[in-house]
């Protein structure tokens, strides 16, 4: 008897939850909601709520050993955000086609008296939606970018990603201060406000609510600051949200060193299906110190040979940590990416 509000895509499920639960608690809704991360305005990941809103991240890997159809088939959404699809989960799926087959069971379920909010801008998703939409739909996109939508609309205010103007399909405009960082933050602010607005919070209160969302534990996480060095746990694993995140710290603080220190856990990237990008996703970076892990094969360094001498390869953590412990600078932002711990 709940409306379920699914936050479904490749990247940025867990903010995008986090950002809407938020906004819906700040709208005095008390949702209930289900989270794959810890969101810090809760302190907790999972609740169940006062209210017939419930927010859940809805993640496509799959259900159990036994059921091997995607975790999200099984929450009955009346909203849904698409945020993006790409490739991943390459232990379960074997390609994107066979992904784009579970999203389009997750969208036969959504009902015709919902919504789907979709990312305009997204190569993928469109071809999705060609294999069938049975329900309205509302579509985002961030102003810089090259596809631009008819619908929901954000862009930073003068460039300096502290102020972000939102332009609602009704053509209303809203600012708001906020504390996060980044394009790929912006696109889930959107999506999340779109949400909320369909289940009736204002407009503008979902716009401001975006000025005291605090982020999510372990996404781009600021945990420490010794001696002028900036310490960040963030839990990109896949090429796409490294790039992201290396990208937006660059833009948030302009001058400064970023330096990964970087452990391709995931199943995906163990099997090497991400080599090939992986290079390309960390280029941005000015030293990376990259964890080996010891179930990976001998074209893993050859896939990286492009990063050249700014790549610091090591098979052992305490290694790799004095290594870096006498090579940080004051000033550097230090982030360490891992979808591990």
């Amino acid at each position: 008897k709940q409306h379920v509000l699914a936050v479904a895509g490749t990247h940025g499920k867990t903010t995008s939850a986090s950002m809407l639960a938020w906004i819906l608690h700040d709208a005095g809704l008390e949702p209930g909601f289900l989270i794959g991360g810890i969101p810090a305005n809760f302190g907790v990941s999972a609740r169940f709520g006062g209210s017939r809103y419930f927010v859940v991240e809805a993640d496509e890997y799959d259900t159990a050993f036994f059921d091997k159809r995607a975790k999200f088939v099984h929450y009955r959404p009346r909203t849904v955000i698409l945020n993006n699809l790409e490739f991943d989960h390459a232990d379960i799926y074997k390609d994107l086609d066979a992904i784009k087959w579970q999203f389009h069971q997750l969208l036969r379920m959504v009902p015709s008296s919902g919504k789907i909010i979709c990312n305009g801008a997204d190569a993928n998703l469109p071809s999705l939606l060609q294999q069938g939409c049975w329900t309205p739909l509302e579509t985002f996109s961030c102003g810089d970018r090259e596809a631009e939508a008819d619908g929901w609309r954000a862009s930073f205010v003068k460039s300096n990603q502290r102020r972000i103007s939102v332009t609602s399909p009704a053509g209303q405009t809203a600012e708001s201060n906020w504390q996060m960082g980044g394009h790929h933050n912006l696109e889930n602010a959107l999506a999340a406000i779109a949400a909320a607005c369909d289940v009736g919070v204002a407009f503008e209160q979902a716009v401001a609510s975006m000025a005291s969302f605090d982020g999510v534990k372990r996404r781009m996480e600021r945990t420490a600051t010794v001696a002028n060095i900036a310490i960040y746990d963030d839990f990109a694993h896949h090429p796409t949200a490294i790039r992201r995140s290396i990208n937006a710290m660059k833009k948030r603080y302009p001058g400064h060193r970023v330096v990964i220190a970087i452990e391709p856990r995931s199943n995906t990237m163990k099997m090497g299906v991400h080599k090939d990008a992986l290079a390309a996703s960390l280029a941005a970076a000015d030293v990376i110190w990259m964890y080996r892990p010891d179930d990976v094969g001998a074209e893993f360094e050859e896939s990286l040979s492009a990063l050249g001498d700014k790549l610091r390869l090591h098979s052992d953590y305490d290694k790799l940590v004095n290594d870096m412990s006498v090579k940080v600078l004051s000033g550097d932002q230090v982030i360490f990416m891992s979808n591990g711990s």
